[in-house]
């Protein structure tokens, strides 16, 4: 007797809540397993409050057997990404499920088919909900929990997505750089860089805070056009960079967040984070108060491990050794901290200058995310 397999749509006014908690859920007994912010994702599924649903529309399926909860999945209408690209795509994201594939098989249908109404001929994921949000399931490093908006799954996802016709379509790794495996001579090239690209006038600064609004102006202009050529990339619209600044100002960390100039003008950006994933492990249910919240502010600079989120450096420019030196800074900086290290992520397969950046400096390629796609 097969139980009835049935899969529900929700909305946000409908259901949603469902949908946030299922991962917590099907994970619960998992020590890797790090929850989201409820709240945070209650905002990004609020039509008036996250602004990808200016420009795109998502909906989303849960599947139930019997009345439990046994999967879920969003099929998203990306049409930013299908103008960048001059394609038409469908994309799916926020997809679990228990390790049974009657049930991935009926929700990623529901995707589908949705992508077709769209007239999409290709679907693509995942993406939760475009390849600026977190994106990609992981496919090899599952023995530590992942790092500030990371994704994390368990490894029976794979077979799902291959047993459905999705195929691979682009690898996302991420390095670890251990500050004890860095020698001390890659930090004293970074003195000898630093006064080569001052003797061309590019200068090395700290972002400064207290001109957050100027100061994030300027990392997204060179975010749109560094990344222009990239795979699956889509400029950030205004708002969309509006919500991810107010969601990371909370923890940015000054001394790790770098701008090269030259005559005045911005160049190059180094955005690192403090893996505050470390605090969020212990919020069972991704529910912050009350006790939370001050955990997580006091706790951001106990971090024992940082991500280096991005490095943008305008194109002119990146022969020069920028990106070396935002890393070098890096290091010295959680040198100094006693840190562990340091997550570089994620970066393109394709991507070969910062894939040797991270090597060169000792990185170990220790966990793959993989986008998937298939023909409708």
């Amino acid at each position: 007797n097969i139980m009835a397999l049935e899969v529900v749509e929700v909305t946000y006014d409908n259901g949603i809540g469902d949908f946030i908690d299922f991962p917590h859920t099907l994970y619960k007994d998992d020590p890797m397993y790090v929850p989201e912010i409820y709240m945070g994702q209650k905002d990004m599924f609020n039509p008036k409050k996250h602004p990808f649903h200016l420009t795109g529309n998502v909906r989303y399926y849960l599947a139930k057997r019997d009345g439990v909860i046994v999967g879920r999945i969003a099929a998203i209408n990306n049409p930013r990404y299908n103008e960048h690209h001059h394609c038409s795509y469908g994309f799916f994201g926020f997809f679990d499920f228990v390790d049974d594939l009657s049930v991935s098989k009926a929700l990623l249908f529901k995707a589908c088919e949705y992508a077709r109404s769209m007239q999409h001929y290709h679907i693509i994921g995942p993406t939760n909900f475009t390849t600026n949000d977190t994106a990609g399931v992981l496919v090899d490093g599952f023995d530590d929990p992942p790092k500030i908006m990371m994704t994390y799954n368990r490894p029976y996802y794979q077979k799902h997505y291959e047993a459905f016709g999705l195929v691979k379509d682009m690898d996302l790794f991420a390095y670890m750089i251990y500050t004890k495996n860095v020698s001390e001579k890659s930090l004293r090239l970074a003195d000898a860089l630093t006064q080569r690209l001052a003797s061309q006038g590019i200068t090395i600064r700290n972002v400064n805070l207290k001109k957050l609004d100027q100061e994030a102006e300027k990392i997204k202009q060179i975010y749109n056009q560094a990344w222009i050529n990239n795979w699956g990339f889509v400029p950030f619209t205004d708002a969309e960079f509006e919500f991810l600044k107010n969601d990371l100002k909370m923890i940015a960390d000054e001394r790790f967040i770098y701008f090269a100039e030259k005559d005045g003008k911005t160049i190059a950006f180094g955005l690192t984070m403090p893996n505050i994933n470390e605090i969020l492990i212990k919020n069972k249910r991704g529910r912050l108060f009350p006790f939370g919240l001050f955990r997580l502010l006091f706790g951001k600079n106990k971090t024992k491990t940082v991500r280096v989120v991005a490095l943008g450096v305008l194109e002119e420019y990146r022969k020069s050794g920028i990106e070396a030196l935002f890393y070098a800074r890096n290091i010295a900086e959680a040198k100094r901290r006693n840190l562990i290290g340091g997550e570089a992520s994620w970066i393109l397969e394709s991507n070969d200058e910062m894939n040797a950046a991270a090597i060169r400096l000792g990185g170990e390629r220790y966990k793959t995310y993989r986008l998937y796609k298939r023909e409708l």
